[in-house]
């Protein structure tokens, strides 16, 4: 969403600026597919698509385009390792290609649309070839889609939107700091609490989407799914029972309860006298986060910012 910001108000200080796209990485290119970095005409850049020399040199070259009367779309081939044509200057092998896509302000509807799609946590499909800067809601099979048959002749398709949504039900200090830690990990946050004017719950602006809401019809408010993750840290065992009972029949992928093995472990034996089973209680992640032995909000949020990275990565 910053990225897509940044660029907006550089489009709307009627700069030019040029957006590169890694469309394509082979081996260990450090620009994997999907990386994008945009350099304005005021010198500044925002993004990567792999750092190192290769990135000064193309932020060089694109400074110079930029000061000429008018730009093209082009395609560049960086090829990682060796003295050869289309060498990167970097020596961990591998390759990748890059897109280079001149915007001005008549493509701020464009970018509006894409920013308006990531707000809403919809799906939308940008799609870029020679002669095309294009962004419609929608969805593709796999997350990109392109086509490269010559330089003048290819086409890239690419998913916009957050693919995962984590459910923070708990809009204390450790909701708070989870907050901050999940938006630069690319999450859409949705935020969950029952009290009313709580300071940290009112202060969170990393949160996409935050709702007062009734515990007992917490099911009712997180989407089933594997692109679903949830956190249970409420400010009371009473509730965090009562969310955990209503949720843990359902399908998601990752649940995760803040609190001490010794409330865990009476919270279960409750449950469990109440009829659910070990089955399920075993697919709670309890106490929350890897064993770091965290202590701090930060600290915390840390630690089940790992776990879930684990989860979502295995």
């Amino acid at each position: 969403m910053k990225f897509w910001n940044t660029l907006l108000t550089k489009l709307q200080e009627n700069q030019k600026v040029y957006l590169l796209t890694v469309i394509e990485n082979i081996g260990s290119s450090p620009g994997r597919q999907g990386f994008k970095m945009l350099v304005a005409e005021d010198g500044s850049i925002f993004g990567s698509v792999g750092g190192g020399i290769m990135e000064f040199n193309l932020v060089e070259e694109i400074k110079k385009l930029l000061n000429n009367k008018s730009q093209s779309i082009f395609l560049k081939r960086q090829i990682h390792k060796g003295k050869i044509k289309d060498k990167s200057g970097l020596i961990c092998s591998g390759e990748q290609t890059i897109i280079f896509h001149p915007l001005d302000k008549n493509h701020l509807q464009v970018i509006k649309k894409i920013i308006d799609c990531l707000q809403k946590n919809q799906k939308g499909v940008l799609h870029l070839t020679p002669t095309l800067f294009e962004f419609n809601l929608g969805k593709i099979v796999t997350q990109y889609h392109y086509k490269i048959n010559n330089s003048e002749n290819w086409y890239y398709k690419e998913q916009i939107g957050f693919k995962d949504t984590l459910y923070l039900v708990g809009g204390g200090h450790v909701g708070l700091s989870t907050s901050k830690i999940f938006k630069l990990l690319g999450f859409h946050i949705v935020i969950f609490d029952n009290r009313q004017h709580l300071n940290t719950f009112d202060l969170n602006d990393y949160a996409h989407e935050k709702h007062i809401i009734k515990y007992q019809e917490i099911e009712k408010h997180i989407k089933q799914g594997n692109e679903s993750y949830v956190a249970i840290m409420t400010n009371k065992y009473s509730d965090d029972k009562i969310v955990l009972s209503k949720i843990i029949k359902n399908k998601y992928k990752y649940i995760g309860v803040l609190g001490s093995k010794t409330k865990l472990q009476t919270m279960y034996e409750v449950m469990l006298k109440e009829g659910f089973t070990e089955e399920e209680l075993k697919k709670v992640h309890s106490p929350i986060g890897l064993p770091i032995k965290s202590k701090t909000p930060d600290e915390i949020a840390v630690s089940i910012a790992a776990q879930i990275i684990k989860v979502k990565n295995s």
